[in-house]
């Protein structure tokens, strides 16, 4: 086993970690506060390449690996939760689908502006009674001569508000034991009928837009269904277990910048007369903190690079996703116990850390959805 990161691989490190330290994180605390999605950002993420690392050159991408788009991914989220949510989702959600299930035409047409920089896309999967239980969409698709006509609606979706295309999933029939056939769609936003509200008032990553998509007699060609009609839900549940790769990754990013400002903090805060890094109690939680950080992130490593192999990652990347998020909500909260009264101050950023991790166990399969795909890829 070598873990060492190739050449590529610590060039990309260094690159989005220098970017991120220069044009993301003096712009976080304002990001946050007013809820603002950094457009000025992801213009010069898209720029520097960082949206088509892992697609090939043919489609507008870097032609890079998973790992190398989980390392970028953890040094935009230890800048930013929220935009480092939204980089995630932009590449994970957004583009990924066209990339792995759309036919050469569909890649051309949108994959390569969005693997260039140029445009963002989104994925339209949950709907106000449809969270953890996707199976129950009741967003519907009803195919009129060469036209499907899409109505329902989804909530929560991130990036809507700023993409050029949202891959909508809905109801387009009945399969031979009854059951839904779910398909996936390409919806360009500018469809007449579609409306998209980003109302939302978040707890964290509130630089990440987050949006509720309402569709009325939204009519799409037949040729903008995405893969295979009768095999929608597969492919969204193999979008997610990629997508759980990018989230461990964003959790992993998000711990490390709460455990490093609560060692900088223990170092320079003085009590009875030292630093409180002197104290064995301060001491052991720095201690668990790097431990927990550590093993995550090679959990996240392990899955991405079983998914560069084309080797079976399904319950890797609910374990990475899980332990991650979980990490991460504990590394914040003892980064805030560290800090005491200051870590509930917003000027010292734990708080924020706190705040976005939170999402990370919600969102892209619940903690609890993550062991129910474990228990039964053991075979349980």
């Amino acid at each position: 086993m070598n873990f060492e990161l190739t050449k590529e691989q610590q060039m990309i490190k260094e690159m989005v970690r220098d970017f991120a330290e220069k044009e993301i994180k003096p712009k976080a605390i304002e990001l946050d506060q007013h809820s603002r999605f950094g457009e000025d950002i992801f213009k010069k993420i898209g720029e520097l390449g960082l949206l088509g690392i892992p697609f090939p050159e043919e489609y507008g991408g870097s032609g890079g690996d998973t790992v190398s788009y989980a390392i970028a991914v953890e040094e935009i989220g230890k800048a930013c939760g929220g935009t480092g949510l939204s980089y995630a989702a932009a590449v994970s959600l957004g583009s990924s689908p066209i990339y792995y299930f759309g036919t050469e035409e569909q890649k051309q047409k949108y994959l390569v502006p969005l693997a260039k920089g140029e445009e963002l896309a989104s994925f339209g999967l949950t709907e106000p009674n449809a969270g953890s239980d996707a199976g129950g969409t009741r967003t519907r698709a009803v195919l009129e001569g060469d036209e499907y006509v899409l109505n329902g609606e989804k909530c929560w979706i991130t990036n809507a508000g700023y993409a050029s295309t949202i891959t909508v999933t809905a109801v387009s029939g009945k399969d031979s034991r009854g059951k839904n056939i779910i398909s996936a769609f390409l919806v360009p936003t500018d469809t007449k009928g579609l409306t998209i509200n980003s109302n939302y008032e978040k707890m964290g990553v509130r630089a990440s837009n987050t949006c509720e998509i309402i569709l009325q007699d939204v009519r799409v060609p037949k040729e903008n269904i995405l893969g295979d009609p009768e095999k929608g839900f597969k492919q969204f549940l193999y979008t997610l277990d990629g997508g759980r790769i990018s989230i461990a990754a964003l959790a992993v990013g998000i711990a490390q910048a709460a455990f490093e400002r609560a060692l900088s903090f223990a170092k320079e805060r003085q009590q009875f007369g030292q630093p409180i890094s002197n104290f064995q109690a301060i001491q052991f939680k720095l201690a668990d903190m790097a431990m927990e950080i550590e093993l995550a992130r090679n959990m996240v490593y392990k899955a991405a690079w079983l998914k560069d192999q084309k080797k079976p990652f399904t319950k890797e990347s609910a374990y990475a996703k899980l332990y991650a998020s979980e990490m991460a909500f504990r590394t914040a909260n003892q980064a805030i116990q560290i800090h005491g009264g200051s870590g509930y101050m917003r000027e010292y950023e734990v708080e924020r850390y706190l705040r976005d991790a939170k999402l990370l166990e919600i969102g892209e399969g619940t903690s609890e959805i993550q062991r129910i795909v474990i228990a039964r890829q053991l075979g349980c």
